[in-house]
């Protein structure tokens, strides 16, 4: 990502919310990445700690946080998200350290964002610049490549949008989601790039076909602790708790993430196994019989992500295949 990001003359600014690990986030200095992306104030203060002072929180503007906001940006550059006039003069009027702003626009995800069209808005939120609270350009992630056949043709689409504003307003291009960002070798035009996810990829990537399976980084180790052959089902300790519920539909069904066996460097890249239901703390897994004749109480499965940013958000660290204890964001 890197590479292609300087192929492009365009900045890799990665969103840091898939691994919330200052020590993961140490690995992206070896690239020349010296700005980052979080997605909530608590995170980049503790980015902030660890030495990273170039950060985007890549999530609308929030009034009753400006006094943590004031504290970062004292030592800090710090960018902050507005789609209102109303946050805008909230910004001004609360933050006491200088910050820069960004005017997220919605691509067509529909989620945040202020429709492009809407140029009497943008217009009024770039003019509204000032030295304390200061315009930094046009953000905008296209979340719906996640649901779409055609990732190319969004991200094309996408660029011709922020594009047009930028000719038209000034300021600089943010972009960013990792299916687009894995897809897309050609970011001309764009001054930075903030993918996530791509750090670990996850099933729901290898799904949408930004990624192959061999590509996943992170697994959750999950003990077995029922095992019912009538069934073709093995129960693990691994529900929503650790995974999330997120899932994507397969053959009329869902994947909450895929069983893989589990070795001394890793884990292996044969699916075994299907993560069908979940509950709060019980995983569900369907495989075949002649896989679940392998299998006994207490031995410990892999289980590939359906989304690595929720499963690792809801993790208290990671190890390494190596057997190394990384450290991330503890939450009070």
């Amino acid at each position: 990502m890197a590479e292609k990001a300087a192929a492009s003359k365009a900045y890799l600014r990665p969103h840091f919310k898939t691994h919330h690990s200052a020590e993961i986030g140490n690995w992206f200095r070896a690239f020349g990445v010296s700005r980052c992306t979080a997605s909530s104030v608590d995170m980049a203060a503790y980015f902030a700690k660890a030495g990273w002072d170039d950060i985007t929180i890549a999530f609308p503007y929030n009034p009753l946080e400006s006094e943590e906001i004031s504290e970062i940006a004292k030592d800090t550059t710090l960018n902050v998200l507005i789609e209102s006039e109303e946050s805008l003069k909230l910004a001004n009027d609360l933050i006491r350290n200088p910050v820069g702003y960004f005017i997220k626009i919605d691509l067509g995800t529909h989620r945040t964002g202020i429709d492009p069209s809407h140029l009497q808005l943008i217009e009024a939120l770039v003019s509204g610049s000032t030295d304390q609270v200061m315009f930094k350009g046009f953000i905008g992630h296209a979340g719906h490549t996640y649901y779409s056949a055609d990732i190319k043709k969004i991200f094309e689409e996408s660029l011709t949008i922020l594009a047009d504003l930028k000719d038209r307003f000034g300021g600089i291009i943010s972009y960013g989601d990792s299916p687009s960002c894995s897809m897309v070798d050609d970011f001309s035009g764009i001054d930075e790039i903030r993918a996530g996810n791509f750090v670990f990829y996850d099933w729901m990537q290898v799904q949408i076909g930004s990624c192959k399976i061999e590509d996943i980084g992170v697994c959750l180790a999950s003990p077995v602790v029922a095992i019912h052959k009538e069934r073709c089902e093995v129960v693990v300790f691994g529900g929503a708790v650790h995974l999330s519920k997120e899932s994507v539909a397969e053959n009329g069904s869902k994947s909450f993430g895929k069983a893989v066996r589990l070795n001394e460097n890793g884990w292996e890249h044969e699916v075994i196994g299907n993560v069908k239901k979940i509950s709060q703390e019980h995983g569900i897994i369907e495989m075949s019989l002649e896989v679940l004749e392998e299998l006994k109480i207490g031995d410990l499965i892999g289980i590939l992500p359906t989304h690595s940013c929720l499963a690792a958000d809801l993790q208290g660290h990671y190890y390494s295949t190596t057997g190394e204890r990384i450290p991330k964001i503890i939450k009070d």
